[in-house]
């Protein structure tokens, strides 16, 4: 779909304004879930989603209706639908992680247990959205299933971002309202970037992970690509089991964003950059503080991935050794092949220095940081790239992927909390994504805060 285009066709509403609309009886959840299985079917872009669950949503949104028509609204959510990126498991449909070599897998026996919370919320699952097989790229291209096209682009296709590729577009296009992803490196915050969404990344341990098909388990953590940050906050109650968001923190002031003055603007586009201080500025017009300062322990971090590899790359090598070393890799994607078999090669020692360096330098960045502070950055270097380059050289597939994940990488190996919200575009109408973080455990404070830079970045009133 084209930019101009876009604007005319999408359904923008947020997952809060169809919420109030279906409690006020002014939709009725089962005419929306007939609209959105309508407009997938529909869609030229066949790569978003890689299976439907029609009837499941029928159903689910059918109950919906009852309990509006009876008074006993599940919450905030009821009715609402939901995609779910293709490593959660929905009772009765095989978990695939964007891969053939799980096409075959026996189906799930129950739906993972953050599938549970939200159906238990009235939120109506629609089907499961394409990813990066196994979650292991930032960029978004499956060989498989196809890639889906970055919605915003004219002329020669762009990349989704990834691995939550088919939930951003899913989203971006308004073919759902929310949409779940994974993020391990970036996996939300980049394809929110780069599809003008807002994308929350929760602190580690947060939500429970089991039936959530695991890349990296010491660094994987879930969230929501959505229309606003509200939305954000209303999934991640319903998340925790919450009929409703807790009341924001007291504590907010003082309302200081710590700007790092080193690595994260390193080989930036210059639309990147112009959009973030053009953010900053509106921000502190807003009378936020703007405190800009060297964060040495960012340094450090890359420092230690120089030395040592990733930690993300040695555990993803132990979930997938088996099949990458095996007959299996023939049909995997040839590029997560070579990164899984390179997490072979980080022996004992550099892991046990990489598991011992992030717990000193998760310390050294909470010293670094003001208390009450967060800290905000481009969410990616650049804006989306082209497609065909990538797809067709794997030097500069693997050389651009490393500059898309850079900046979210860092923050997730400090268990930074994240939201990436839009700030603007270059000139080409591709958007760019201003990256709010919090130390891990602040997500409360961070979401809350999050809402007010919201405000202020869009220029709406507070």
């Amino acid at each position: 779909m084209r930019r101009d285009a876009m604007s005319s066709a999408r359904d923008s509403r947020t997952a809060a304004e169809l919420g109030r609309a279906i409690a006020a009886g002014k939709i009725d959840p089962r005419d929306l879930v007939e609209e959105v299985l309508a407009a997938i079917a529909a869609c030229d872009d066949r790569a978003i989603f890689t299976i439907l669950t029609p009837e499941r949503a029928r159903r689910e949104a059918a109950a919906a209706a009852r309990r509006r028509q009876s008074g006993t609204s599940a919450g905030p959510l009821d009715g609402v639908p939901i995609a779910w990126k293709d490593l959660f498991d929905l009772d009765g449909v095989p978990t695939t992680a964007g891969s053939r070599v799980l096409a075959s897998a026996a189906p799930a026996v129950a739906d993972a247990p953050i599938v549970a919370r939200l159906a238990a919320a009235g939120m109506v699952t629609v089907g499961r959205t394409n990813m990066t097989e196994f979650a292991f790229s930032g960029l978004g291209l499956n060989p498989h299933y196809g890639t889906p096209v970055n919605p915003y682009g004219t002329g020669e296709a762009r990349i989704p971002g990834g691995s939550s590729s088919g939930s951003a577009v899913a989203v971006a296009r308004g073919l759902v309202p929310v949409a779940m992803g994974s993020d391990t490196s970036g996996s939300v915050r980049i394809p929110a970037a780069f599809n003008g969404l807002v994308g929350y990344k929760a602190s580690g341990g947060r939500y429970p992970m089991a039936g959530v098909y695991p890349l990296a388990p010491s660094l994987d953590t879930l969230g929501p690509l959505c229309r606003s940050v509200e939305d954000a906050v209303l999934v991640d109650a319903a998340m925790r089991g919450m009929a409703a968001p807790p009341p924001a923190p007291a504590a907010l002031a003082p309302h200081r964003i710590v700007v790092p003055t080193n690595v994260v603007f390193e080989e930036a586009e210059p639309a990147v950059t112009a959009t973030f201080e053009a953010a900053l500025e509106r921000l502190a017009a807003a009378g936020i503080a703007i405190d800009r300062r060297a964060l040495p322990v960012l340094d450090d971090v890359r420092d230690l991935f120089a030395r040592h590899g990733t930690l993300v790359a040695a555990e993803a090598h132990d979930g997938l050794a088996a099949m990458v070393t095996g007959p299996d890799a023939e049909a995997i994607d040839r590029r997560v092949v070579a990164r899984a078999r390179l997490g072979g090669r980080i022996g004992a020692e550099d892991r046990a220095a990489l598991i011992a360096g992030r717990t000193r330098l998760m310390a050294a960045a909470a010293q670094a940081v003001p208390a009450g502070s967060l800290i905000a950055f481009p969410t990616v270097a650049c804006v989306a790239p082209r497609l065909a380059p990538l797809e067709a050289d794997d030097e500069t597939f693997f050389a651009v992927n490393a500059r898309v994940l850079r900046n979210t990488m860092l923050a997730s190996f400090l268990d930074w909390c994240g939201v990436t919200i839009p700030c603007g575009t270059d000139a080409d109408g591709m958007p760019t994504g201003f990256l709010l973080n919090a130390p891990s455990g602040h997500d409360d404070a961070l979401l809350a805060f999050a809402g007010h830079v919201e405000q202020a970045i869009r220029g709406t009133p507070g």
